[in-house]
């Protein structure tokens, strides 16, 4: 009995840092997907050099993710582009 209590929590907590750690992946979607949008729409010959080196920091981050990761990042500011415009 005490063994099946001790699992019970173990896979209560589990379950719940599941659930944190998918919160967390959606804000960082969100970032990231806002952070591609952002540099996208940058116009690098009106920039300040500082800001331009910011930018392409920001740039290779972004390219260092995978093709997936960032395609559903795309995606969810995309959606949330849509719910704010309909609003």
């Amino acid at each position: 009995m005490p063994n099946t209590i001790l699992k019970e929590q173990e896979i209560f907590m589990l379950r719940e840092e599941v659930e944190i750690l998918m919160n967390e992946r959606q804000s960082l979607l969100n970032a990231a997907g806002a952070a591609a949008v952002f540099v996208a729409n940058l116009d690098s010959a009106v920039l300040p050099n500082s800001a331009c080196q910011a930018a392409k920091m920001l740039s290779s981050s972004l390219n260092n993710l995978p093709e997936e990761t960032l395609r559903d990042a795309l995606e969810k500011v995309k959606a949330e582009f849509l719910v704010r415009i309909r609003v």
